[in-house]
This record gives structure tokens, C-alpha cells and sequence, in this order.
């Protein structure tokens, strides 16, 4: 179940595809569901214009910690896979950040691990926001709520 962390913008429905290629290869006819969550930096937050974030981890760690999800989200639900690929450095507004998957044989377990993995992701992930204003940079504190 990959967990991958990249400093280069990606396109995650062309990701989803090339992994779903390699999930049909292992699990063909296994799954009836698939949930996904993409998140995009926005260009505003607490009321502010953002015109860009870099968005900084601690190599190693964020990696074990996304993957100690993922593992949790499979100990509590049927998942037969999982992909979450995260974003770092510096990223513009609409840029994708993180992209979520998961399969599983129906709908209410995919979408249960799915939100598990993004809300655990946004609360736990060693990641640190640094956002450009009109102001100049900031550094997040909170994470806005689900």
C-alpha cells in the first residue's frame, strides 16, 4: 500500500490510473468500490490572500507516520489497497497537495478508511505550512477543520 511523498507537482487522476492498472493485476473483480479524496491548496485562508505555501516534513519520519495510518485504516476496515501521495516543498494555488485512495469490496468500508486516512493525515502528519500573504510568510498553526 504506497505511501509517497513528492516535491514535484503531480496529476492525480493520471496517478489513480497507472496504480489501478497494478491494483487490476492483484485484485481484479475483488473490489466495488473505490473512494478518493484530492485536496488543492487554496488561495486563502483565515481571511487572507495566499499566493503560495511551502510546505516542509521531517524526511523518514512523515513517511512511518502516513504509513502507521494507513496500516490503521486497514485493521478497521476490509481494505485490499490503499495509495496516498502527499506533496512537498513549494507549491501555488490549485496545485494538488494529497490524493487519497482506497479500495475495497463496498462503499461504506472505502469511504469510512478514506476519511479515517485524510482526517489522521491532516491531524498527526509531522508537515509544516509555511504560507506566502500579501502580509509576507506565516506559518500555519491549525489545520482547518474537516
Amino acid at each position: 500500500m504506497p505511501v509517497e511523498l513528492r516535491d514535484q507537482p503531480f496529476e492525480p487522476l493520471m496517478v489513480l490510473a497507472e496504480h489501478q492498472v497494478r491494483l487490476n493485476e492483484r485484485h481484479a473483480g475483488q473490489y466495488g468500490a473505490t473512494a478518493i479524496f484530492i485536496g488543492a491548496m487554496r488561495d486563502f485562508n483565515a481571511g487572507d490572500t495566499v499566493q503560495g505555501m511551502t510546505l516542509e516534513h521531517y524526511p523518514g519520519m512523515t513517511e512511518r507516520q502516513l504509513q502507521r495510518i494507513v496500516e490503521a485504516a486497514c485493521q478497521d476496515w476490509p481494505v485490499l489497497d490503499a495509495l496516498v501521495i502527499h506533496r512537498v516543498g513549494a507549491l501555488q494555488p490549485q496545485d494538488p497537495i494529497v490524493l487519497v485512495a482506497v479500495w475495497s469490496a463496498h462503499r461504506a468500508e472505502a469511504f469510512a478508511a478514506c476519511r479515517f486516512i485524510i482526517e489522521e493525515l491532516k491531524s498527526k502528519a509531522p508537515f509544516w505550512k509555511c504560507e506566502e500573504t500579501t502580509a509576507g510568510p506565516r506559518w500555519v498553526e491549525h489545520n482547518t477543520p474537516g
